[in-house]
């Protein structure tokens, strides 16, 4: 018996999904850089933050530039 599914129609089908779900997707990235830039001028420590987001560290330090939040001194505790 042969396979009688249409991978062209599949492949539509989850495309249409993807489509469907990018918008909120990126709402919710928009969402979470929000609150890593709050938690950082707060005062919590890069590390903790870049633990609790979906992000690296690099990515993290990169908001923190962009946003003129200036690095921990060495040594120092906030």
């Amino acid at each position: 018996m042969a396979d009688t599914k249409d991978p062209l129609s599949d492949l539509d089908a989850s495309t249409r999904r993807y489509r469907e779900t990018e918008t909120a997707h990126e709402q919710a990235r928009q969402t979470v850089i929000a609150d890593v830039i709050a938690a950082l001028r707060a005062g919590a420590r890069p590390t903790d933050v870049t633990a609790r987001s979906p992000f690296t560290a690099a990515y993290v330090r990169k908001l923190a530039r962009d946003n003129n939040i200036e690095p921990a001194k060495k040594g120092s505790t906030r």
